[in-house]
């Protein structure tokens, strides 16, 4: 370490439930060979480079892949003390965290602690010693065995896969080791959470042990567990984690949107945060996601591309914590169909496009709104194609609406008065519907606007009116004149204007719209009157 000081935030509990994560899968992210060659090379700085991205998607916490000095994939820990020798030295991670904290960004890191790979120095000693290695008690051992890799005995690995030793949680020693690397992570790195590894496997007494000694240490210290079927509240409890990931609805996202079926995810909301006693996780903050590093990128698996701001829009604004993983918010592909490695790749720099910028929007919509950051959850409309949710919490209530078809729609909602559109700070009248175009989104607070909305943007705009019947008189004799080119004729009925203020459209009573527009001009009201027959 140098003698810079390391920046630590301070972290209130709860603080994750208004953060926007960023997951950064760091072996691939900084284009790391797959294989541990063993070469120092400071790849991790290069986090520091794409800060200022981070900070116009409004991200609360970066969730980090693993660091530790790995046999490949960095799933296959060899040392937990020890920064990766291809993204590294642990003064080169510091500096990614300071740098990340002072943009006031935290950090929270990957703890595989269910196993570990071949090369953890300790497996490597009982291999070396056997029988009368000291660590021989860390593993689940058989001597009078062999395994796939013939080493003379036997030993459990994750589901079958040998190459990850399973480490015996059970054993006191090994949870002391964990326990003391992690204090040294907060020590040396100013970490400000854990995401568990393969959570649902976990010794639960050692996720209690977890528990007491991070947040004993800083009761703001955020605990995520992998979480992929079954009760999260087994795990997720005040004893054990604050959160788990939401792989329930991450299905019914992408799924319902493919199949324009609504109705999944809306059933999978309603099922964990619905308003009836037997929902399961109301007032839970589940992680959130469309994509991360072990499935196929959002944008190859929707296969109509144009919903994809509907999706992140839902996500958004669903309950939980939403997470970003590196390139999905540019559209970035990748299949699982073509390997781990196609899902975890090397991109020079941050691409800014259009979904970037709207992912950014729905970043601060959400961190401005207590309703959507902790508000109670209901499906206000739901239908093939369209849905509509309501969140509310306090005085503040909040309606989105997505459209997954190519064609515009009106949804019905249950309300009457005047709302703020959260993305544009346009006011308006909401008179029992929400009028969405084709692919649209729509995110209302309900009630008048509030100090500090942000300002509609002035625009030009295309007025249609109705065009005055016209009674074909004979044309009069003219002298013959020069020619002259002639200038080219906006089409009948149109006029295009800059307003001050915004058209307001209304129906005469046999039905004709017009639009009325403010306007000081006694000319152009002259015109047009003349035009509108009014």
């Amino acid at each position: 370490m140098s003698d810079r000081q390391v920046i630590h935030l301070k972290n209130n509990p709860g603080w994750q439930n208004s953060a926007m994560f960023y997951q950064i899968y760091p072996i691939g992210f900084c284009g790391a060979p797959y294989e541990n060659d063993g070469r120092p090379q400071s790849r991790i700085r290069k986090v520091i480079d794409w800060v200022e991205h981070l900070k116009k998607l409004n991200t609360g916490a970066v969730y980090f892949s693993p660091v530790f000095e790995s046999d490949t994939h960095g799933y296959d820990t060899r040392d937990f003390r020890k920064i990766d020798t291809r993204l590294g030295s642990n003064e080169d991670f510091a500096e990614v965290c300071n740098a990340l904290h002072e943009a006031g960004i935290r950090v929270v890191l990957d703890g595989v602690f269910n196993h570990v790979g071949r090369g953890f120095w300790a497996f490597q000693d009982v291999l070396k010693n056997r029988e009368s290695s000291p660590y021989r008690d860390w593993f689940h051992i058989n001597f009078g065995g062999n395994s796939n890799y013939n080493d003379g005995l036997w030993y459990e690995g994750w589901e079958g896969h040998y190459e990850l030793v399973k480490l015996n949680l059970q054993n006191p020693a090994v949870v002391d080791h964990i326990l003391e690397c992690v204090g040294g992570w907060r020590d040396e790195f100013a970490i400000d959470g854990l995401r568990l590894d393969v959570a649902y496997l976990l010794d639960e007494n050692f996720m209690r042990r977890l528990h007491q000694y991070t947040k004993g240490q800083d009761p703001g210290f955020f605990l995520l567990g992998e979480m992929i079927h079954g009760d999260y509240k087994r795990i997720m409890n005040p004893e054990m984690l604050d959160s788990v990931t939401n792989y329930e609805c991450y299905k019914g996202l992408y799924s319902s949107f493919n199949d324009k079926n609504m109705f999944e995810i809306a059933h999978s909301l309603n099922r964990q945060f619905g308003s009836e006693n037997w929902c399961l996780y109301r007032g839970e903050h589940l992680l959130c996601f469309a994509d991360n590093h072990d499935v196929s990128r959002i944008h190859t698996l929707l296969r109509d591309k144009e919903q994809i701001k509907g999706l992140y829009a839902l996500l958004y604004c669903m309950p939980g914590i939403p997470c970003l993983y590196y390139g999905s918010e540019w559209g970035a592909d990748g299949d699982k169909h073509d390997g781990d490695p196609a899902l975890r790749p090397c991109f020079q720099e941050p691409v800014e496009n259009g979904l970037t910028e709207f992912i950014g929007e729905l970043s601060r919509i959400k961190l401005q709104s207590k309703a959507l950051s902790e508000g109670s959850y209901k499906n206000e409309t739901i239908l093939n194609k369209q849905i509509a949710i309501r969140r509310e919490c306090g005085d503040e209530t909040v309606l989105a609406a997505i459209n997954a078809d190519g064609s515009g729609f009106n949804i019905n909602v249950d309300y009457h008065g005047p709302a703020t559109d959260l993305m544009t700070g346009e006011s308006r009248e909401l008179n029992g519907c929400i009028e969405l175009l084709p692919y649209g989104v729509k995110i209302y607070r309900l009630g008048p606007p509030k100090e500090g909305d942000k300002a509609p943007k002035a625009e030009t705009v295309t007025v249609s009116v109705p065009a005055p019947e016209v009674k074909a008189e004979p044309a009069p004799e003219t002298k013959p004149q020069p020619e002259v080119k002639p200038e080219p004729k906006p089409a009948p009925g149109t006029l295009t204007l800059t307003p001050t203020d915004i058209p307001l459209r209304y129906k005469s009573q046999d039905g004709t719209d017009y639009f009325s527009i403010p306007c000081d001009d006694p000319a152009l009201e002259k015109f047009l009157r003349a035009l509108t027959g009014k």
